[in-house]
């Protein structure tokens, strides 16, 4: 590998945060620690990703850091007796980009155990399409496939923040399955076109949750939400009888201002969904489900920058004008 290569590096300096293209040596033992060291092909930007060159944003640690929660490469060094050279792998759901230096670099060096395999079927570039984005959505489905959704009853299901990374990848995974009756939650025109082409049969606007009741008329079965907050909260009360609600996200806000009613009138089950600290047995399972029966990488929506140009991307996340998913190559400057 190179003794110095490039990588995006955030610093703080009392009350301003700021983040630029540098050249980076590996050799940071409390940031840099691991056996396997992965030459990276591409890395993609969350929510999350946003937060974490934003002061006081709340991801990461400690600084100088090198953001990006998500990676895909293949092995170029490695001690650990399972790994073998050339194997291509994919970070995610790992402390990369939070406590640890992650994969907005040319280099990654983590314990081998935080890697998944690159499962057959899905390339470098379309694991980095789905992302931690398209692991959530995967982990969301099957969730509330798991307590009951199934294709043959034709449920009725909502997606919030339907445009965004989460919201879209499930959209287009739903509608793979068979899904037919789902509702995209969406905030301006411009993204109703794009949540109908990915499977979407209706939209509806946040006034068509509107209300102070602490249970409102029964128009859902389950639903998948991206947002938290109010959102979250309103939604809740739609949901029909032994239904069921995913809560994976927080750009809504992290308060949930609710009552028990809809948990202990209607049975409604509330699953959280933590990516961050998903079993990697489960996290392989679902990958490999993202590369074979719900593959829908071929009908996302997304655009590839540089690590030099992150810039726009990280804007259009913090005003909430992002669409689709945005991947770094991170071979182009």
């Amino acid at each position: 590998m190179k003794e110095t290569f490039k990588a995006v590096v955030v610093r703080s300096d009392g009350d301003e945060t700021s983040y630029a293209l540098e050249d980076y040596q590996l050799g940071n033992q409390s940031v840099d620690e691991g056996d396997t060291i992965v030459k990276l092909a591409y890395s993609s930007m969350n929510y999350k990703d946003m937060l974490a060159t934003q002061h006081q944003g709340g991801v990461i640690r400690s600084y100088p850091l090198i953001p990006g929660i998500d990676a895909s490469g293949e092995i170029v060094e490695s001690s650990h007796p399972e790994a073998e050279i050339g194997q291509k792998v994919i970070n995610t759901c790992s402390q990369a980009g939070v406590t640890h230096n992650g994969g907005y670099s040319q280099y990654l060096k983590v314990p081998y155990e935080w890697l998944v395999t690159l499962p057959e079927g899905l390339s470098e570039k379309e694991a980095m399409i789905y992302g931690t984005a398209g692991l959530t959505a995967a982990y969301s489905v099957d969730s509330l496939l798991k307590h009951g959704m199934t294709v043959d009853q034709q449920p009725e299901i909502l997606v919030t923040g339907a445009s965004g990374g989460v919201g879209s990848i499930a959209l287009a995974i739903l509608h793979k399955l068979g899904f037919k009756k789902i509702s995209a939650l969406i905030r301006k025109d411009y993204q109703e076109q794009l949540v109908k082409s990915l499977g979407a049969n209706q939209v509806i606007w946040p006034a068509d949750l509107e209300g102070n009741k602490p249970l409102n008329k029964r128009r859902f079965d389950f639903v998948l939400d991206t947002v938290g907050g109010q959102v979250a909260a309103q939604a809740m009360t739609f949901i029909r009888e032994w239904g069921s609600m995913t809560l994976c996200g927080n750009a809504g806000g992290n308060q949930l201002e609710t009552t028990v009613l809809p948990l202990i009138l209607r049975g409604v089950n509330l699953l959280g969904i933590n990516s961050q600290e998903l079993d990697i047995h489960y996290r392989q399972e679902l990958w490999n489900k993202l590369a074979s029966d719900w593959k829908v990488v071929d009908v996302l929506t997304y655009d590839s920058v540089g690590l030099n140009q992150i810039e726009a991307t990280v804007e259009a996340l913090k005003a909430g004008k992002h669409m689709g998913r945005t991947i770094i190559d991170l071979q182009d400057f």
